[in-house]
Order: structure tokens, then sequence, then C-alpha cells
């Protein structure tokens, strides 16, 4: 009988676990970076006082947004609050560029969203270069695994819309990627290819020399505790005690943007 009870006791703690896991994770795991609302980042937030209890958006805000069948099994996608972060930033960026294209997701949110003559591009692996693509020494293997399952795309969600035009994708591992033209050219980045330290290293470094001045760099899976997500904590966490970087309120989201 006294076993039973041990086990219903353990089966019990097991339970409260995983209904609270994002609770415990922020017991456990504390963000070395400052966190902000979108708000207090960026003055094309800025809320709309409706009333003394009530804010709303400014027209400025108000985006055009789609969301994706689950039945895709997309993996790793932005949330519908990340995509509208990302949306309204794109109607501010006549040149965005994108490290990790996955779905075109993002890409085409960038594109319904941004003017009619901006141009966004986005680089991804080749589906027929998977087999080829090494892990380097010391990367996380289930990033190395996610960055196989999101680049099995050759055609996108953007894919023979009327906003393809305005997509120019890059097939091409992003460590041999050359920058040089992109130099302090660049609105808008958004680093979600790679989640291993090598490539997140790699993209960030090229990111920083794109970025024009008051331009915004964003990295998606800034997710404390997630194994998946580990090398790019770990990296962000490394150069913000150098750059002014914020995580982004209830979203995985870190912003940076250059003075």
């Amino acid at each position: 009988m006294i076993y039973l009870i041990y086990f219903l006791l353990l089966l019990n703690i097991l339970i409260l676990a995983a209904y609270n896991k994002k609770k415990l994770k922020k017991y456990f795991y504390k963000s070395e970076i400052i966190e902000k609302d979108i708000i207090d980042l960026h003055p094309i937030f800025k809320l709309r006082k409706i009333s003394k209890n009530l804010k709303g958006p400014t027209r400025k805000s108000i985006v055009r947004n789609f969301c994706i069948s689950a039945g895709n099994n997309i993996t790793g996608m932005t949330s519908n609050y990340e995509s509208w972060i990302i949306s309204v930033l794109s109607t501010i960026s006549k040149n965005i560029f994108e490290f990790g294209t996955c779905s075109g997701k993002t890409s085409y949110l960038m594109a319904l969203n941004s003017d009619k003559d901006s141009k966004i591009y986005t680089i991804t692996l080749k589906p027929q270069d998977i087999d080829n693509y090494k892990k380097k020494i010391g990367d996380s293997d289930i990033a190395q695994k996610n960055i196989i399952n999101e680049s099995i795309y050759d055609k996108f969600l953007f894919t023979d819309e009327p906003e393809e035009k305005k997509i120019k994708v890059i097939f091409m591992d992003s460590l041999l990627f050359n920058e040089k033209e992109f130099h302090n050219e660049v609105d808008l980045i958004f680093i979600d290819g790679g989640h291993t330290f090598s490539v997140v290293k790699n993209d960030s470094e090229k990111a920083f020399k794109m970025v024009k001045s008051k331009g915004v760099i964003l990295w998606h899976d800034y997710n404390l505790g997630k194994k998946s997500s580990k090398d790019v904590v770990k990296y962000l966490n490394l150069i913000s005690k150098d750059k002014k970087i914020f995580k982004v309120k209830n979203t995985s989201f870190c912003f940076y943007q250059e003075s």
C-alpha cells in the first residue's frame, strides 16, 4: 500500500511538472539578456490610447498576416505575435535579408507588407545538398538535425504568388555566403537559419556588417532550456556583453538596432 502511495505522489509531481514546464524553465534558467516590450524597442509599435483602460495599434502597425495549417508539419515556425512584429518592421524596410528560408512563411510576410519596390533576400540550403552537410565540432546534434528538417523545400509558400517577384532565394550554405555587396545596406535582417553555434555565429557576424544605420536585426529561438536552441542562447549571451541586444517580451526574439 505504501508503495502505491509513493507511486501516486510521484505521478502527481510529474504531471504538475509537465503542466508547468515553462514556469520551471524560468526558475532554473535565467536570461542574461535584458527583456523589453516591443513597444519600448521601436517607435512604430507605439500604441494609440483609446480610453483610460484600453490601448490599441496605430494604423502604422496594422498589417497583412496569415496562419499555416498544423497539417503542414513545418518545423520551427514563428508565432502569430512574432509574425506580426516581423510584418510591421517590414513596412518600413526597403532591403530585407533572411538567414533561413524554411517554408518561406516569413519571407512571404515580408513581401506582403513591404513597399512594392522593396527587395527580400533569403538564404537556404538546396534540398539535394542536405546529405553533404557536415556538423562542425562542438555544434548541437539536435540543432544539426533541425537544419536538415528545415531545408527540404525547393518551392515555398510564396511560390507563384504576385509577391514572389520581390523575393530572391539564394540556395547556398550561409557559411559560404559572401556578404560584401550588402555591407551597410540592409534595413531588416532576420536570423533563423541553422541553430548550431558555428552557423549562428557566422550569420550574426555577417549581419552586423550588412545592417545599415537604424536598421534592425532579429534572432529567432532564444529559448532558455530548449535543447535545440542552446547554441543560439549561448552565442547571444556571449555577444550581449558587447552589443546592445534585448530579449523581446512574450517572444523568442532577440532585438538589435544599429545606432
